[in-house]
């Protein structure tokens, strides 16, 4: 979907923000940049949509040049959220949402219907909210109508540039879980930057590591805590309140499927979480809800509930225990 070849961004005093970058983020991939302050991660995002000029290499859009799109093209297919929720204070919801839709001359009906179907998804009422101005709306439901109006064109790939980090953390634990289970749903490319590893952790599919421009490591969350690439991964980890031996971010769904602590029956439709998803977002979910439906290879094999976990993690414990 999106390849980095070589990219170098390089400014006139010659400082390097990022150094020959390879990488491939997958379709329908939550892939995540992460790292210190200065790192290159955000200059790295905004180069996609072209919002910084890359100086050396190639970035590929299903395998077309991003120079040779058209560049409203480009951005009009390309949903962004900011930490700085930049809704227009003039304008109502609705019209917030609207605005790429209108752009690319959606007839009426379907700009509405679409926008009825997306609050709706973030747990927005639509008949409640499409009629509101900015102000009306509190931190959260504000960032929630701006992953919204980034998807309202139906974009195949949404950026987000730290949307949440602005957030009280009790607004912004709500979105992270909210944004999980709406990409199970929309199974869109979504690339994130934020500055915490819980959120990436919590996030992504692959996380990115960078330093000094460069990528340092990029593999899946388990991965990472398992097996840091080297002091800094590790010191980073360490200095974000991650510790690999905390059992509810070390597991995933697969392990508690594998394990059998599951109900297998037949699921309806799609399921709730993917077998990738860390056990500490099914305890997060479990808080507001009694159970939730997993896969496993693609399908979906049964149901989990609070219980599940509790024993499943009861059992690691114990498991840990004879080996100290």
């Amino acid at each position: 979907m999106i390849r980095f070849e070589k990219v170098t961004k390089q400014y006139q005093n010659g400082e390097h923000a990022v150094n020959n970058v390879d990488l491939n983020i997958k379709d329908g991939e939550f892939f995540v940049f992460i790292g210190p302050s200065g790192c290159g991660k955000t200059t790295t995002l905004k180069m996609i949509n072209r919002l910084i000029p890359l100086t050396t290499g190639t970035i590929y859009i299903d395998e077309k040049r991003i120079s040779d799109y058209n560049i409203h093209e480009l951005r009009w297919n390309i949903g962004y959220v900011l930490q700085q929720i930049a809704l227009f204070p003039h304008m109502t919801i609705e019209e917030n949402i609207a605005i790429v839709p209108e752009l690319k001359k959606w007839d009426k009906d379907k700009i509405h219907q679409r926008i009825t179907e997306l609050l709706d998804s973030v747990g927005l009422d639509a008949e409640s909210y499409r009629n509101r101005k900015p102000a009306e709306l509190s931190g959260g439901e504000q960032q929630r109508v701006g992953v919204v109006r980034a998807l309202a064109a139906d974009p195949e790939i949404i950026l987000m540039d730290e949307p949440f980090s602005a957030l009280d953390p009790i607004s912004r634990q709500k979105l992270q879980q909210d944004m999980i289970v709406l990409q199970r749903k929309i199974k869109k490319t979504i690339v994130f930057v934020t500055h915490d590893m819980q959120e990436a952790l919590m996030l992504g599919d692959r996380i990115c590591i960078m330093k000094d421009g460069e990528v340092v490591q990029c593999d899946t969350p388990n991965e990472i805590l398992q097996n840091p690439a080297n002091e800094f991964v590790q010191n980073f980890l360490e200095s974000g309140n991650v510790n690999k031996h905390v059992l509810s971010s070390k597991f995933t769904v697969r392990d508690m499927v594998e394990q059998g602590y599951f109900d297998a029956q037949k699921v309806d439709g799609e399921a709730d979480f993917a077998e990738t998803i860390a056990v500490e977002v099914l305890l997060q979910q479990l808080a507001n809800q009694t159970v939730v439906s997993v896969e496993r290879d693609g399908k979906a094999v049964g149901l989990i509930t609070q219980q599940h976990v509790i024993q499943f993690l009861a059992n690691q414990l114990a498991r840990e225990g004879e080996h100290v």
